[in-house]
């Protein structure tokens, strides 16, 4: 049974050290309160391309912050056994991370306005895998992450995203709890 949990606990942290730029990357822009939408308030019909919420500052930020999240990595991943079976970071795909985090977020964001929901109702469980889906796609190329992995992340990502919303809402970084 320990051998069991051990294995468990070891792939619980190869998955979070794996997305852990697109983590960042995803976090980071609601702490900038960017002030000029990337849509430059474009509409497709009657709703916005993007909406307020997504900002140049935002986006850049957001990429910039992961990158720097994914080069820590790569600075100690030298210290960690070979036997932990990390992702070996590397630069293209710390990129890669990081941008498909922001990109995944945006496409949802476009989605949602054309489905006419506005800036943070409250939606399906998509729209805290958003960002997940995003990096994963992007980062494919570079790195084939395990099934097993992806099942951990789509576990656990909804539960940190909870958390780290409720936490934004009590520092008064986000406006809704979600």
């Amino acid at each position: 049974m320990t051998d069991i949990l051990i294995e468990i606990g070891l792939k619980i942290l190869q998955a979070l050290w794996f997305i852990a730029p697109a983590y960042a990357a995803n976090a980071f822009p609601p702490l900038l309160k960017g002030r000029n939408p990337i849509d430059q308030g474009k509409k497709v019909g009657k709703n916005r391309l993007l909406g307020d919420g997504k900002t140049i500052e935002g986006t850049l930020g957001g990429i910039a912050f992961g990158m720097f999240f994914g080069l820590i990595q790569m600075y100690f991943q030298p210290m960690i056994p070979s036997e932990a079976g990390l992702a070996m970071m590397n630069i293209p795909l710390i990129a890669a991370l990081s941008v498909g985090a922001i990109l995944g977020d945006m496409a949802n964001s476009f989605l949602k306005r054309r489905m006419g929901i506005k800036r943070g109702e409250r939606v399906s469980v998509i729209n805290r895998l958003d960002f997940i889906i995003g990096a994963l796609i992007l980062s494919y190329p570079l790195y084939k992450v395990g099934w097993e992995h992806v099942v951990i992340l789509i576990i656990l990502t909804p539960v940190i995203h909870k958390l780290s919303n409720i936490l934004a809402f009590t520092l008064n970084i986000k406006k809704v709890p979600y």
